[in-house]
């Protein structure tokens, strides 16, 4: 069985310039040889929410970033993931400082992620590229579950950010917090939602405030009990899912930049970027990435 020294693990923070903030992921530039069982075992010893793994890309792959073109599974402490945007903000990177800035083609199990690498004062930054991103509502039944799990009242929800299941890759239940202090408070019950979210093949829980000073920018917080993680530090699926959900009903203009903090309440502050095009139905996301140790 292949080890984590084995398989050259390299250690990111992404939607961060500094290592103090962001979430950290582990990326394997070359994962050719490792089976599914072998990444799941990496990426419990790694411990964090995700770890990025690649290999080269199938005959018949898309090519149109001429040639760097890679597959890639993204694997949590207990499962396989469909996507990851902070690991695939992490990869681009750690691939970008390999060969130099660029586009990047990752052929995920969820679709292409086309991926833009740029520099600007020294430092690399990534641009991810979504699937194309839908909603639907959630049965009143969940919605009740995944309150009393969260321990949040139904009048402690923001009526502006209706409930929904949003999805760019993952899906993601999404709850609008009244105030910023009831997002704040985040306790709840591991196993109880962890159930409720397996059901429901949820990744993340999305939860949200909106700031009054400026309302293109949100406070969020990830639960992720499916990946045997009780928050996650900056999402970029999540962000990605919450930027389609957000121009579909309506809550931003249909071109908009959108900025997400998170990790704050962790002391991890990370900053992510969402941009939406007009005539461009897909979702980018944008951060910086940095190496640990």
């Amino acid at each position: 069985m292949t080890t984590i020294n084995d398989a050259g693990v390299l250690r990111y923070t992404a939607f961060s310039a500094s290592p103090d903030g962001g979430n950290p992921a582990g990326v394997v530039l070359d994962a050719a040889a490792l089976s599914a069982a072998e990444m799941l075992a990496i990426a419990a010893e790694v411990g964090y929410s995700e770890t990025a793994f690649l290999f080269p890309a199938r005959a018949g792959t898309d090519t149109r970033a001429g040639g760097r073109t890679y597959g890639v599974r993204y694997f949590s402490p207990l499962a396989e993931v469909p996507f990851c945007g902070h690991a695939t903000v992490a990869a681009a990177v750690a691939l970008a400082e390999v060969h130099g800035p660029g586009e990047l083609l990752l052929s995920a199990p969820v679709g292409t992620i086309p991926v833009t690498v740029t520099e600007a004062d020294g430092r690399l930054q990534a641009t991810l590229t979504s699937v194309e991103p839908h909603n639907r509502p959630v049965a009143a039944p969940d919605l009740a579950e995944a309150l009393a799990a969260l321990g949040w009242a139904g009048s402690e929800l923001d009526p502006r950010i209706p409930p929904r299941i949003a999805f760019a890759g993952a899906h993601h239940l999404v709850l609008g917090a009244a105030t910023r202090r009831r997002l704040a408070d985040l306790a709840y019950d591991f196993d109880r939602l962890q159930a409720l979210m397996l059901r429901l093949d949820l990744t993340t829980l999305q939860l949200v405030w909106r700031d009054p000073s400026d309302d293109r920018v949100f406070h969020v917080r990830n639960p992720f009990p499916v990946g045997g993680v009780v928050e996650d530090p900056a999402t970029g699926a999540a962000a990605a899912a919450f930027g389609g959900f957000a121009r579909e009903l309506g809550l931003v203009p249909a071109s908009s930049t959108l900025t997400l903090h998170q990790g704050e309440d962790m002391g991890r502050p990370g900053v992510l970027t969402v941009g939406l095009r007009t005539g461009d139905p897909r979702v980018h996301v944008t951060g910086a990435a940095a190496p640990l140790g």
